[in-house]
């Protein structure tokens, strides 16, 4: 039987099970044994991680031939601006080469967004924005080096979605796990 586990990863939890330096990892959060993270986030990302069993749905979702969609949330330092998302829309050229195409736009601060811990430092002159970024790629920090790029970094990164599956009523820390035949 397969298992997946959809996981809501706490800012400043490694996406690994083990670390030699006591930080928190997975393994704080998910006690179901054998199964493994289909992608990663990083330590300071927040959102959706998928977990399985099953090796060929770890690769089908990981893998950037597959062409999964990731959306995720981004809180921007700085008021973005349209032409910044077509830019974003069209592909940002990094370091390792331009990103594919993108689909972006401005969104409100998610109304269903949790506090984080610790919160996000604040500036009262240099006001904040939130873009919805869907992907489907995955070079490293490739969503922060993209809104950089643009010249608004991102402040807070949550990833919302991976394909069909997301965050939707889970809270940091918490899991949800489904099975299929």
């Amino acid at each position: 039987m397969t298992k997946i586990v959809l996981f809501n990863k706490p800012f400043n939890i490694l996406c690994q099970f083990t670390d030699n330096e006591g930080r928190e990892t997975l393994a704080d959060f998910i006690t179901i044994p054998e199964v493994y993270a289909a992608g990663r986030l990083d330590k300071d990302s927040e959102g959706l991680l998928i977990l399985t069993n099953n090796g060929e749905l770890q690769h089908k979702i990981s893998h950037p031939k597959h062409k999964q969609w990731k959306t995720y949330w981004a809180q921007l330092d700085g008021q973005i601006n349209q032409d910044a998302v077509n830019i974003l829309k069209r592909g940002v050229m990094l370091k390792d080469g331009k990103t594919k195409p993108s689909k972006c736009r401005i969104i409100d601060e998610p109304p269903q967004l949790w506090p984080r811990n610790p919160p996000v430092r604040y500036r009262a002159n240099i006001p904040t924005s939130w873009i919805e970024l869907s992907i489907h790629e995955g070079k490293n920090r490739q969503v922060r080096r993209m809104t950089a790029a643009v010249g608004f970094p991102t402040l807070r990164l949550i990833r919302y979605s991976i394909g069909d599956w997301c965050l939707d009523g889970l809270l940091p820390g918490d899991s949800k796990v489904i099975e299929i035949e």
